[in-house]
């Protein structure tokens, strides 16, 4: 029987997560040896390798499979007019709002989400019963338009969603506090209702840059990458004599100084992106805006998690920059959140850093004959949201039985191929009679072309768990007859299938299973 971390319950869930990303080297708490840092996380031998699959991924699908689109990587520290000129140093805000017992503080915006998520949440939770009743025959369509209890429910979400999306449109503090206090939220610490009004806070890190007190100038840890691409427009541009329509990718560190990070790594105050920022001729923006939702949700299905875990969710407050923006959200534990998100930004950031700057930046367009500020595309992610999306969705618990029949719980993370940390365990049968050498000779031929492990420990039952919860596709056992013909057994993580192969086809075997090419396929 497979569970999957959907059907878990929340708290355990997360237990479990947080639990085995500690156990196998995915994750740590940051500086836990002086009990940690609120919402800061290292991340482990095996966490740093997904991590940088992860991003091998993105960036090839980016600079690799379009011959328009470049990177680079730009500083963290700017001039600090850069922020000025963004909207940042005067609207980079989030409402918060304080409990006077447990003197916590929170995003008003977040505990009104929690509450539409609730009410989905029990919607679903019909739904669920209701599949279960029914079986097959089953139409959910059908069900959701004609429940009593569902209709109910859904009416209570539409209102609700509707008059905060009303508040945040018109930036309505007063009535983000009425809707927490209409709706009876109570604080999770102190389970009372007693909030302080709600007020703007400012989520960029400030720091000093200079010798002297006298001589220092006030500059800002960057809350986003995209900045770093549209001052380097021009050079980009000019340098690499780019034709519009044309992007520029970058992947690097943000710092937010968030009130409300929670949810494990889903929500940090130093986590790093990978955007893209597409520059496009006016009026041609919302046509690449849709080319590139279409582009963007291939890659997260390509991953394989299901489609039917992935939906768009299109902005209800648009950010002042923008006149079009949607999430791709993706089905978590704790219900669809967003994994990316994608914005027609308009000319609004090269046109304010070509006033504050005084600078002229400007693309002059052959066709035309006529120069232009260019109109922006924006794809951005975080990578720490998709490394977590990545580890909840292929985090499973079965239920097996061993060659004796006894039963036993198996924990394997079901990662794609090319994105594991480890690629590939060559383990000899026992640690003598020449098989560990035998092991050691095929991980050096291997060990070129993928991230292979070696190990001993333990009945080779127990290796292959180990494996299974690290996540690694394949296993190679050395035994007594490889010396005699040359083979060896290689076992298949998700399927536990064994078979016996010949040394030299091993190379062939895993290439075909573990490269980037069985994704980019998929984006065509």
């Amino acid at each position: 029987m497979l569970f999957n971390l959907l059907f878990m319950a929340q708290e355990d869930l997360f237990k479990k997560l947080i639990a085995h990303c500690k156990e196998y080297g995915y994750v740590f708490p940051s500086s836990e040896i002086y009990d940690g840092l609120s919402a800061v996380y290292d991340y482990g031998q095996y966490g740093v390798e997904l991590k940088n699959n992860i991003k091998k991924y993105w960036w090839d699908s980016m600079v690799l499979l379009h011959e328009n689109i470049v990177g680079i990587d730009s500083a963290i520290f700017m001039h600090p007019t850069i922020w000025k000129a963004s909207g940042h140093v005067d609207a980079f805000n989030d409402p918060l709002i304080d409990n006077r017992d447990s003197k916590k503080r929170y995003r008003a915006d977040v505990l009104i989400e929690e509450q539409l998520a609730k009410i989905e949440g029990k919607i679903e939770k019909e739904v669920e019963k209701a599949k279960g009743r029914f079986g097959e025959s089953f139409d959910e369509a059908q069900f959701r338009a004609t429940n009593g209890r569902v209709l109910e429910s859904q009416g209570k979400w539409d209102a609700l969603h509707n008059r905060f999306a009303e508040a945040l449109n018109n930036a309505d503090l007063a009535e983000l506090k009425q809707i927490i206090e209409d709706q009876e939220i109570v604080c999770p610490i102190s389970g009372t209702r007693n909030w302080t009004e709600v007020r703007q806070f400012n989520l960029m890190f400030s720091t000093d840059m200079g010798s002297t007190a006298d001589g220092a100038m006030k500059i800002y840890l960057r809350p986003e990458t995209a900045q770093g691409i549209f001052v380097n427009y021009m050079n980009v541009q000019k340098s690499g004599r780019m034709k519009i329509p044309f992007g520029i990718a970058q992947i690097g560190k943000a710092f937010r100084n968030e009130i409300v990070a929670r949810q494990f790594i889903f929500r940090m105050r130093e986590f790093e992106q990978m955007e893209l920022q597409f520059f496009v001729r006016p009026g041609t923006e919302l046509e690449w805006f849709e080319k590139w939702k279409e582009l963007r949700i291939k890659w997260h299905q390509a991953l394989g998690f299901g489609t039917e875990n992935y939906r768009f969710h299109v902005h209800e407050k648009l950010a002042h920059y923008a006149n079009a923006a949607v999430d791709i959200e993706y089905r978590f534990p704790f219900g669809f959140k967003e994994v990316e998100g994608i914005h027609s930004r308009t000319d609004y950031d090269l046109s304010q850093h070509q006033k504050f700057s005084g600078k002229k930046i400007q693309y002059f367009d052959p066709e035309l004959n006529e120069s232009y500020v260019p109109f922006v595309v924006e794809t951005s992610i975080g990578v720490d949201r998709m490394f977590l999306q990545i580890i909840s969705a292929a985090y499973h618990e079965e239920v097996v039985e061993d060659s004796n029949g006894q039963k036993d719980t198996r924990v394997v993370l079901r990662l794609p191929a090319p994105i594991a940390p480890v690629k590939l365990a060559v383990m000899p049968l026992i640690k003598k009679d020449g098989l560990p050498e035998k092991a050691r000779e095929i991980i050096d031929e291997l060990k070129f072309d993928f991230n292979c492990q070696y190990d001993e420990k333990d009945s080779i039952g127990k290796r292959y768990r180990r494996q299974d919860a690290i996540g690694t596709p394949f296993c190679v056992t050395v035994d007594h007859d490889t010396a005699a013909d040359n083979t060896v057994t290689i076992r298949y993580r998700d399927t536990m299938l064994q078979e016996r192969v010949e040394i030299s086809k091993l190379r062939d075997i895993i290439l075909n299973e573990v490269s980037f090419r069985k994704l980019f396929s998929q984006l065509k």
